[in-house]
């Protein structure tokens, strides 16, 4: 099985690297040393982020099913966490903006800081208050950060709008590919190669949050924002998704697919060892993320295209996905099949 894994992981990173290194250079833009030293440490802290939260991924469920929790207990606590950063993603977009950007980033590191220190005790109490916490700290990743980034940019900086997506595209690549990648690799050594226990890459989370932490705090300026709260957001909010309905169904489509993708986070553990098989968890993570960097590849060049329209291949993206996860579905259906022709003829 471990051979599968290492062919699948291969064939994924070739046809990623090919991709990657056949791109043109055409667009490449210029862009003067300022800018390049402020768009490298935003890179560096983003990276940093992203690591501690990817090396975390892999091994949430199994560390809990290691302190003999079930699916159910396991299933709350992941509700739990999803719930928290449903929750306060609604309003510390608008904290940050009153109280400061760079403030909710250094929360950010502290409070999953936290939730990493959390993991070392078995109490579910005490695990069940780290996935609160792991959830405020989601909220915070995917809104300050790139809030700060963008008040910097223009605001205070004063940089051309264009060499924004430049900083976006790096920080994609980056944090959201080749971190992920790395970040499951290094856990698959901590925990399998080096033996040191599932709370390992949590540990190794806290380190880099800290480091990052150390960075924000010396390097980044403070900025703020327009302090509208939660209320008053709704309320602008309202009448521009009443005149349009397809603000409301691009809403319930991007739910549905985030539904389901975070059916699959929490069910993959527990489908490839139904029966508490030793799998490489951090490695089949840096598949799934390398996976996941090939779409971004594909995606990118489809969109660099005036034709196909994005209307027309995600329908196909769409059927693709729900195709996928159909397999276990259909392999659990074919392993049945031979029982009950068995159990059939013996009557």
């Amino acid at each position: 099985m471990e051979i599968f894994y290492f062919l699948v992981f291969g064939g994924l990173a070739a046809v990623v690297a090919v991709l990657e290194f056949s791109k043109s250079n055409k667009d490449r833009v210029n862009t003067p040393t300022a800018f390049n030293s402020f768009k490298n440490n935003y890179l560096v802290v983003y990276s940093l982020m992203m690591a501690g939260d990817w090396l975390q991924g892999p091994y949430v469920y199994y560390l809990y099913s290691q302190y003999g929790y079930g699916k159910g207990d396991i299933g709350q606590l992941f509700i739990a966490g999803f719930g928290s950063s449903m929750l306060f993603g609604t309003i510390v977009g608008s904290l940050a903006d009153k109280q400061g950007r760079k403030r909710a980033c250094v929360t950010y590191c502290i409070t999953y800081i936290l939730s990493c220190i959390t993991k070392h005790s078995p109490h579910y109490k005490v695990l069940m208050l780290g996935r609160v916490l792991g959830g405020i700290a989601t909220s915070l990743l995917f809104s300050a950060f790139e809030s700060w980034l963008v008040a910097e940019h223009f605001k205070v900086r004063g940089f051309d709008q264009q060499w924004l997506s430049v900083t976006f595209s790096k920080a994609i690549f980056l944090g959201n590919g080749l971190v992920a990648i790395l970040s499951g690799l290094f856990g698959n050594v901590l925990v399998d190669t080096l033996a040191l226990g599932p709370v390992a890459p949590f540990d190794a989370a806290a380190c880099f949050l800290a480091i990052g932490m150390a960075v924000i705090m010396s390097s980044w300026p403070e900025n703020y924002g327009d302090a509208y709260f939660f209320l008053h957001s709704c309320l602008l909010c309202y009448p521009v998704r009443e005149s349009d309905e397809k603000i409301a169904l691009l809403g319930a489509i991007q739910s549905l697919f985030e539904g389901s993708m975070y059916t699959f986070v929490f069910l993959w553990t527990p489908a490839l060892s139904p029966s508490g098989e030793d799998i490489p968890h951090g490695f089949i993570f840096a598949t799934f993320m390398l996976a996941s960097m090939l779409g971004s590849s594909v995606a990118s060049r489809l969109l660099a295209r005036s034709s196909p329209k994005a209307e027309s291949y995600m329908q196909i993206v769409f059927l693709i996905s729900a195709a996928a996860l159909m397999l276990p579905v259909i392999t659990s259906v074919c392993c049945f099949i031979p029982l009950f022709l068995s159990l059939f003829c013996s009557l």
